[in-house]
């Protein structure tokens, strides 16, 4: 018998956001072998920038035809593109494009954050003779397009395998940009290992749970899994079982606690500005998956389920908000405050409502150019050697006393942006604090509302007091007590610009909600 073949009718243009990110990062890596060096930085980052914005034009083409039809089934339903995936796309391309910028930022002294030589053994001579040489690591621009390409196919996926796969292509690049730190080497090694070793662990137990809702629905899309809940029997301790590995994968990439252990040492350990597009962007994505899992799957399973997810938004609420009181750098504090802000995302994701999924992704813009923003001052806050070297971040609480009169324009950026992380208002912090407390009420979750802002009041404590060491305290004298010369450097500008617009924006969506919020209540859908 002689068959026929069917070639698969594929629906580029409702592609088109992740190919122009992926196939930038290709072209990035045939840059890498046939553009001279000294040429290399500037496409490399033209390249970078031009993909990321193409991406986020076409999201916003895209968005009409979505809007009115619903969603689109792409690839035989391995990908779908509906209303919160195109989103949540949108989201992680035009995050991108602003931390791209803090990446690509260099000092008066042309140095960038990334090691001259990743190889190189920190304090070897090779490294030294690396740096004397100027080299400059361009390999980070194709690592960051393949990570955000992972990253904008994570929330579409319509599969567990697809899911999977989008899951090690955008945690692969972050495991290496981890580890790439100019300053504090050792640091960045061991944050990078501690991240690889950890996210292997939950890929695996993700990779697991797969397989058994694999053994119980037949299927790996998320609907046939749905389907499978209400019409096979005596197979519940499978599903069960499967369910929650799944989201154990998931939860780790989010930083819920109890699978939190590598998010600070990671922000910490990692060059600043790729701990800030990490922070942003992975939330985005990992939390754009999570809700299309959640809101498919879970809603059969709500009472058995339900309890453990309440357990974890509660404990998560509360650790990142208590333990960041006792820290003393800026970067484990934004950490642990990444943390108490996945409790409160996560209040939204439980409602169970479809306002809780306009609150998550409006939380995720809100977060993401706070977080951002915040991560790029940091860069410009540096410690200065005895011989006026300047060297890495200053990032001990102390060296931030008096910020305010030596720069007090970037240090009225960094107050704007512990304030929306706070919840105040007139930022865009408060009203996604406001939208997913009322989201967690209306889906009966008022228990959870009320710990949530029990632990924003608690979570206030530590941002008002780097406001406070700012503006009202007086810095330290060099050498007093062993403080160090802190200053801030003066870069290409690249920084100030992305500092600028995540400001901008931060206001503008605390005073003018509105519209974003209509946006985010039109696209708040799941093809079911």
């Amino acid at each position: 018998m002689t068959g026929s073949f069917t070639a698969p009718q594929i629906d580029w243009a409702h592609l088109s956001p992740i190919l122009i990110v992926l196939g930038a990062g290709v072209v990035g890596v045939l840059v890498e072998a046939f553009v001279p060096r000294t040429a290399r930085r500037a496409v490399q980052l033209a390249l970078a920038l031009a993909a990321t914005a193409g991406a986020v034009v076409a999201v916003a083409a895209l968005w009409s035809g979505v809007r009115d039809s619903g969603g689109t089934v792409v690839l035989g339903g391995s990908v779908l593109i509906d209303g919160p995936g195109l989103i949540i796309q949108g989201i992680v391309a035009a995050m991108t494009l602003l931390a791209l910028l803090v990446v690509a930022d260099r000092t008066e002294t042309r140095e960038d954050a990334f090691a001259p030589a990743a190889s190189a053994v920190p304090g070897s001579d090779y490294e030294e003779q690396t740096r004397r040489l100027g080299l400059v690591q361009t390999e980070v621009y194709p690592l960051i397009l393949f990570a955000a390409g992972g990253m904008m196919i994570f929330p579409a996926a319509g599969d567990l395998l697809t899911m999977f796969v989008a899951l090690e292509v955008l945690s692969l690049p972050l495991y290496l940009l981890s580890g790439l730190a100019r300053r504090r080497r050792l640091l960045s090694q061991e944050a990078a290992m501690k991240y690889f070793l950890l996210g292997a662990f939950a890929s695996a137990i993700f990779l697991f749970g797969v397989a058994l809702l694999y053994g119980f629905a037949g299927s790996v899309r998320l609907d046939a899994i749905a389907a499978a809940t209400t019409t096979t029997l005596g197979m519940d301790g499978l599903l069960l079982a499967g369910i929650a590995m799944v989201l154990v994968g998931l939860l780790f990439k989010i930083g819920a606690v109890p699978f939190h252990s590598w998010t600070p040492d990671v922000y910490q350990g990692a060059p600043t500005p790729i701990t800030g597009f990490m922070a942003a962007c992975t939330k985005a994505a990992a939390f754009g998956a999570l809700l299309r899992v959640v809101y498919v799957i879970v809603p059969a399973l709500r009472w058995d389920l339900l309890p453990a997810l309440w357990a974890i938004v509660i404990i998560t609420m509360a650790v990142g908000s208590v333990v960041a009181l006792v820290q003393t750098d800026v970067k484990r504090i934004l950490a642990y405050s990444a943390i108490a802000h996945t409790g409160f995302i996560l209040t939204g994701v439980v409602a169970l409502d479809q306002s809780g999924i306009t609150a998550v992704m409006f939380y995720l813009i809100a977060y993401s150019l706070a977080t951002i923003g915040a991560f790029a001052v940091i860069t410009l806050v540096r410690e200065v050697g005895p011989d006026g070297e300047v060297l890495g971040e200053a990032t001990h609480l102390s060296q931030w006393a008096g910020l305010g009169k030596r720069s007090p324009w970037l240090a009225a950026a960094f107050a704007l942006f512990l304030l929306s992380f706070a919840g105040i208002p007139l930022t865009a912090g408060f009203i996604a604090k406001f939208t997913a407390f009322s989201a967690a009420v209306a889906g009966g979750a008022t228990a959870l509302a009320v710990v949530g802002v029990v632990a924003s009041a608690v979570s206030l404590f530590f941002y008002v007091r780097i406001i406070v060491l700012m503006f009202f305290t007086d810095a330290s004298d060099p050498g007093e007590h062993g403080a160090a010369v802190v200053t801030v450097v003066r870069s290409e500008g690249f920084t100030a610009v992305a500092i600028a617009v995540a400001a901008a924006a931060t206001l503008v969506l605390g005073v003018f909600p509105s519209g974003t919020l209509d946006l985010m209540s039109q696209a708040a859908r799941f093809i079911p």
